[in-house]
Order: C-alpha cells, then structure tokens, then sequence
C-alpha cells in the first residue's frame, strides 16, 4: 500500500502539521512549506522520516515527507530553471516511485507562469517521464477553464500530454469527472466557499491506476481555517 497526499499548506507547516498527521501518509507534498530547520514538530506528533524541501525563500519552498520507511533523493536529471517542478526517487528497498512533485507558482525569470510552467518541464523531461511507478502530484495551479487557444501549454496540452504517456488524473479517473467541471474543489479564493476551484492534481502512470484503491479531497469546513487549500489524498492497494 502507498499513500500520498498533496497540500498546499499556505506556509507555517509547523503550526499546522497536526491537521494532516491523522490522514498517516506515506509520502506528503507541501507547496508553500518553511525550510526545515524552522520545523519544530512536537514531541507527541508523527516525525518524518526522511524531508527533502527546495527553494529560495525559507519561508516558502516545496517540502516532501516520508512518514513510513521510505527514502527520498533528488534525481540527477533536475533540471535547476524548473525550480519547483522536481524529479525525485521515493524508494524503500521494495517499491521504487518516480515522482515529480510540483508546485507551479509565479517566478518571473522563466518567462512562463503558472501552468506555462509546467508545460515547458514536461517538454524539457519528455524522455524522463517513464511509463510505470511514475506520479506527477501537487499544486499545479491550473485547470481547463483558463485555457487560452493561442496561448503555449494550456492546461488541457499537458493534460494531452500526460496522456500519450497513459498518465492520468486520479481524481478525474476515480470520481469520473471531467478536466473543467471537477464537483469537488482544491482551493478557495480569499478562503471564500463561493469561489471555488480544482487546482491541486496526482496523475500517475497506468500500473499504478491498477492499484488505485481510494481518492479524498478535503472538506471546506474542516481545512479552510488553516489554508486557502484543501488536501488531495490519494491511496493505491
């Protein structure tokens, strides 16, 4: 069994890392999460076993944990202009995973923002990207209802993209949704409930699809006072 959980904990993942320990994950993705030697977790809370955090600001980078026996290292192929779109290997002697763990923000040194991101790492990691164990899982701040026709990698191109390679969404495979009208949203803007939208994803290769035994997406009432996200929680048998 894997777990894996996405949550974009809008910074201050010290005073908040009790919310998610009840969900014990495997392996969780922060986007927005403090550099490690600013996280204190208590005494009576779940240590991780492993972290790895990228980032520029010690206040607001990309942390990965493991809780069980996993290890994390960053593959060797990283590709330092895609800061926040990062290739590691989550292994623990038994299972190996190659996961992408993304966080798509706003540098103004890459010329693309957000999803144009992404789209231009999945390009440049084209033949990086393997067809087995593979999880591409995080804050991809995107969907298809800001697609621009004339405009280079949409969200629907990496979509398209993906799935060339028979990588899916979980969520949109598990809850038969459709990219564009997802019934169960990811973020809330200015934390208001009537502005939702779905902008956090885990699509994943199609052995691990195989295996997929539940998809969760948090509830509104019970995350929103710690941030403007939700988590994605996702388990494979």
């Amino acid at each position: 069994m894997l777990k894996v959980i996405t949550w974009n904990c809008n910074m201050a993942f010290r005073k908040k890392s009790k919310f998610i320990e009840a969900y014990k994950p495997d392996i969780l993705i922060v986007p927005e999460c403090e550099h490690p030697d600013k996280l204190k977790f208590d005494l009576d809370s779940i240590q991780p076993n492993a972290i790895f955090w990228y980032g520029t600001n010690e206040n607001k980078g990309l942390g990965v944990f493991s809780f069980t026996d996993y290890k994390i290292s960053l593959l060797n192929f990283h590709e330092a202009q895609f800061k926040m779109i990062i290739p590691l290997k989550i292994s623990n002697g038994e299972a190996i995973y190659n996961i992408f763990a993304i966080w798509a923000n706003n540098p103004q040194d890459l010329g693309y923002q957000y999803v144009g991101q992404i789209w231009k790492a999945l390009n440049h990691y084209q033949n990086r990207i393997k067809k087995k164990n593979t999880l591409l899982i995080g804050d991809f701040n995107s969907n298809t209802i800001w697609d621009k026709p004339r405009r280079e990698g949409n969200h629907t191109t990496i979509v398209n993209i993906l799935a060339e390679k028979g990588i899916e969404s979980v969520y949109h495979k598990y809850f038969e949704q459709q990219q564009g009208i997802e019934q169960h949203p990811t973020f809330y803007l200015y934390k208001n409930k009537e502005k939702p939208y779905h902008l956090d994803y885990c699509f994943v290769s199609k052995d691990l699809m195989g295996k997929l035994k539940k998809v969760e997406v948090g509830e509104y009432e019970h995350w929103i006072k710690t941030s403007d996200h939700v988590p994605l929680i996702v388990e494979f048998e």
